[in-house]
């Protein structure tokens, strides 16, 4: 039995904090942050399992979890052969097909894509942004909106043609935010007992959605994968006790995928997992359309027009006259153009001023998202991908 374990077995009252038992003396957010000392450390390392396969990881029982840095450092090889090597849209950050993180009972908490995560940083992090960093695009180098960091490496651009034969260092990394903020921790993990059930699963992108191919063009991706965790170290009280902050809420990111309902004008998208004890943060999505892969509709005023969320019969809290003002509003709050390159847009409710913005999801029945698909754009394959970003309840007992 663990020392923080045994601090739990007194016969003192407990607190249950997702799906936990501990002291209801040891909650005390203040004592916390005055006694806990951040930890970024090594979890694991482990050769890439491939295209198309997954890497699992257990993580460490100890301290109060608060993210994962995930990086890749590998090479992409193109052997085009009599025929040739292209990269698709989702290339690089869609390397990861999808990131899913279980904890304590709470199935996929944390289910999103690889550009999503990145996207989401971004967002959470106003001083972070990726201008003057170019990276190519269908050809052409590109200083804003990649979403890219300077020491990051794509090996070959995104939609790149007619790569030539070769070996291309990559080196690519993503942040899974476990907790909300690192302020707050809002969302965040105690993880230092034998009962927690911490694991993350990374299903790796198939070599169809990564590339494409004439001929006997063929082209491969080899590389480790290294795990570093964030964490919080659960300090001792003036009595003995252990202390930990309020870990009462879980943070998720779910992402979705929408196709086949799509038409030129406005079309209606209610948003799946609502419910009575969820907090929506922010929604964000991109528009796929074109033939195989496809690519993200870039949102501005030719692509996209009026823009809005919804709830209820009709209450439209948010409208936007098309899509370039939102991208806009957007680049305001985010020091990024987060639609110019991977064709996002953002309905944000928690970088200004959480406490007044969030939307409660047990009293905003049927909430959906408006879009005006313009003339201009003809749906063909058309899928939306969105993200929803909430707190909920963990459960609390005694």
């Amino acid at each position: 039995m663990s020392p923080t374990e045994t601090a739990q077995s007194s016969s003192a009252p407990s607190r249950y904090m997702q799906g936990i038992a501990v002291p209801a003396s040891s909650v005390n957010p203040r004592e916390f942050f005055a006694r806990t000392r951040r930890k970024t450390q090594a979890e694991s390392s482990k050769v890439f399992a491939g295209l198309g396969q997954q890497d699992i990881f257990e993580l460490k029982k100890t301290d109060v979890i608060a993210g994962l840095y995930i990086r890749f450092d590998g090479t992409v090889t193109s052997t085009p052969g009599s025929g040739s090597v292209a990269t698709t849209a989702r290339w690089p950050y869609d390397l990861i097909r999808q990131v899913r993180f279980t904890a304590n009972g709470q199935s996929n908490i944390i289910n999103v894509s690889g550009a999503k995560l990145k996207a989401r940083e971004f967002m959470a992090k106003g001083d972070l942004n990726d201008r003057g960093i170019s990276q190519s695009v269908a050809g052409s180098a590109v200083v804003n909106g990649t979403l890219s960091q300077a020491c990051e490496s794509w090996g070959v651009g995104s939609r790149q043609t007619a790569i030539a034969g070769g070996s291309y260092d990559v080196d690519l990394s993503w942040f899974v935010p476990i907790a909300e903020d690192q302020v707050d921790l809002a969302g965040a993990i105690f993880a230092a007992t034998s009962s927690t059930d911490l694991t993350l699963t990374i299903d790796w992108a198939s070599q169809a959605d990564l590339f494409s191919f004439t001929g006997n063009g063929a082209a491969s991706v080899a590389g480790s994968v290294q795990l570093v965790a964030l964490r919080y170290s659960i300090p001792l009280g003036p009595d003995g006790q252990i202390v930990v902050p309020d870990l009462s809420v879980f943070h998720s990111l779910i992402q979705t995928r929408k196709s086949g309902i799509f038409s030129q004008g406005e079309n209606e998208v209610t948003m799946v997992g609502q419910g009575a004890g969820k907090t929506l943060l922010r929604i964000y999505s991109q528009l796929w359309n074109g033939a195989g892969v496809g690519a993200p509709i870039v949102p501005n005023e030719d692509n996209l027009g009026r823009m809005a969320w919804r709830f209820g019969g009709n209450e439209t809290p948010d409208e936007y006259p098309d899509a370039q003002v939102l991208r806009y509003i957007n680049e305001r709050m985010y020091n990024t153009d987060i639609g110019a390159v991977h064709g996002f847009w953002c309905h944000e409710f928690a970088s200004e001023n959480a406490f007044r913005d969030v939307v409660d999801l047990g009293t905003t029945s049927e909430w959906r998202q408006l879009l005006t698909i313009l003339p201009a754009v003809t749906p063909t394959n058309m899928a939306l991908e969105s993200v929803v970003e909430s707190i909920f309840s963990a459960g609390a007992g005694s």
